[in-house]
């Protein structure tokens, strides 16, 4: 046992202390890999190779389960923190088990979160090196879509032989960085050398089209496909140029080529984890490769992965894109709430939420009921782990047993920020528990043969509880082009904010009735989904007042401070 909950030490305080593993020892004891299958960047990170991930074909599949979460408050719900907690805890029952993770993005780390490898106990090391340039893949991303946007501008500079109308172009500039200063721009300015100005914008990496891919695509030639199906603009007859038209996708797939390759780190508690991809496709979908996840189950009995923000965004995007896509078949959720989350959903403020207020978990307790009913509609049983805070009470705690309990599902408290593994441990026998029982009958939420237009309005009245969607004329016209021109199987990609059911961020607990606004429809033909932006959602966030990079630095001692 420790004293986090009495004596609470630091994220980073912890994860310096960790006594790690050579990743090759971890590989071997853990995986049976050998050290020649990995490319180690380091001593406790490494590459799989492909080659070996190619000879895994015909084993088995493990058990595939979901993380997901209620919807985020500033409180906290700890969805990182569960998947690695879970995934130490099911090793610690002797369950073969493997995390997988996204890889965190660096305008969050500095912007918002300050980190994301997990908390207390229950992280993923080397979180530093995890946090920030890690092996180098979000790099490999950004310049693989900035080569295409150069080779755009640099076609119409040499004579547009390909007709693109400047009006039109679509593709779009990334950096891994929050700077709404580069949201909308006007670019080539300075004359004749510079080409042809015209208004441009720039995402933040993990929302490009090429991160999509990259985490969806299946191997490298997948991979080099969907590159050369990125559409990049039309003529001005409005016919789509694509990335293979301009020769791109060979150079970009040359970029991506080891990056492609998963990472494999470890736990605190020498486990391992494979963290690879970002949160991809717009806003919210904090999930794994497709690569990673189906290696991971070639590897392990059980691989716990998590989808980002809560079960509407996160899951939803996990369930109806990456799951669909790829075959993959989940067999079970676990939704992670916190007393403080769901206080915060009752109406607490948060300088009053170390406070009992069993009245106020009752009232949040029906944003929880709707995930928790959400998650059903995907035919996957649920779990919910109350990730345990310091201040709860037991009160509190069997609150939250009680609801869960009216909704014919488990509450299980896990300490695992405190405790690591241990401290999850029952949460661990649980999982395992409703799998004997009874493993998923996963379904997505919608046919392939269903409209675009109906595929929205379908998530938005069945998950966020919308009477419907609305849209101006120009974006039912480009739902109806989309259709008409051959996307309309194709699933839907909805941004909209991660802090609401609907799509005003200060609509708190389980809001009914409202109405989706779409603002913005794209296409992402090479990741072979169509993205709907609702609200006032930035596909380029911006820095907070005070940034979490205000607190970060290095000591004398060249360590660095400040990541959460």
């Amino acid at each position: 046992m420790t004293d986090q909950h009495t004596n609470p030490k630091s994220d980073i305080e912890i994860a310096q202390a960790a006594t790690m593993k050579r990743i090759a020892d971890v590989a071997s004891n853990s995986l049976g890999i050998d050290s020649d299958n990995l490319e180690p960047y380091g001593h406790y990170k490494a590459k799989l190779s492909l080659e070996y991930i190619k000879t895994l074909k015909d084993r088995p599949d493990g058990k595939l389960i979901l993380v997901t979460a209620m919807t985020p408050t500033p409180a906290g719900e700890g969805k990182t923190t569960t998947t690695v907690g879970l995934g130490d805890g099911l090793n610690r029952i002797g369950k073969k088990t493997i995390i997988c993770l996204r890889e965190p993005s660096l305008g969050p780390c500095f912007g918002m979160k300050g980190g994301a490898a997990g908390g207390g106990y229950a992280q993923v090391v080397p979180m530093t090196d995890i946090n920030l340039h890690f092996t180098g893949d979000f790099h490999a991303i950004g310049v693989a879509n900035n080569l295409l946007a150069a080779m755009v501008d640099n076609h119409i500079y040499w004579g547009n032989e390909l007709g693109l109308d400047e009006r039109r172009i679509i593709w779009r500039r990334v950096m891994d960085m929050n700077d709404r200063a580069l949201r909308n721009i006007v670019n080539s300015l300075g004359g004749i050398a510079d080409g042809f100005p015209r208004e441009d914008h720039f995402d933040i990496t993990v929302a490009s089209e090429v991160m999509a891919i990259f985490c969806l695509a299946t191997d490298l030639d997948d991979l080099k496909r969907r590159l050369g199906n990125i559409i990049v603009g039309y003529t001005r007859e409005k016919k789509p140029v694509y990335a293979k038209d301009l020769n791109a996708h060979g150079a970009m797939t040359v970029l991506l080529k080891d990056a492609f390759q998963p990472n494999l780190v470890q736990t605190l508690e020498n486990n391992p984890a494979f963290i690879h991809g970002g949160p991809f496709a717009n806003i919210a979908h904090g999930c794994n490769s497709v690569l990673a996840t189906k290696t991971a189950l070639k590897l392990a009995d059980y691989v716990v992965t998590e989808a980002g923000f809560g079960a509407d965004l996160g899951a939803e995007k996990f369930l109806d894109i990456k799951c669909r896509k790829a075959g993959l078949k989940p067999e079970i959720a676990v939704v992670v709430a916190t007393i403080r989350a769901l206080k915060m959903h009752g109406g607490v403020a948060k300088e009053d939420l170390k406070a009992e207020n069993v009245k106020a978990v009752t009232k949040g307790g029906e944003n929880l009921a709707r995930h928790v009913e959400n998650l059903k509609k995907f035919g996957l049983p649920v779990v919910v782990a109350i990730n345990k805070f310091s201040a709860d009470t037991r009160a509190e705690v069997d609150q939250v047993r009680q609801i869960c309990a009216e909704l014919g599902v488990d509450a299980i408290e896990s300490d695992h920020w405190g405790n690591g593994g241990a401290g999850a441990e029952e949460l661990a026998e649980a999982v395992v528990a409703k799998l004997d029982q009874n493993g998923g009958n996963y379904a997505p939420l919608y046919e392939d043969e269903m409209p675009l237009w109906d595929k929205v309005r379908t998530v938005a009245q069945n998950l966020y509880g919308a009477q419907g969607i609305i849209a101006d004329k120009k974006v039912r016209d480009q739902f109806k082009e989309l259709q008409d021109s051959g996307f309309g199987h194709y699933p839907v990609c909805i941004a909209k904010t991660q802090y609401s059911f609907s799509t005003d961020p200060n609509l708190k607990g389980a809001p009914s009735n409202h109405v989706v606004p779409i603002r913005e429809i794209r296409i992402a033909s090479g990741a072979e989904f169509v993205v709907a932006v609702c609200g006032n959602i930035m596909t380029m966030p911006g820095l907070p007042r005070v940034p979490a990079a205000n607190a970060i630095d290095v000591n004398e001692e060249g360590d660095i401070v400040g990541l959460f």
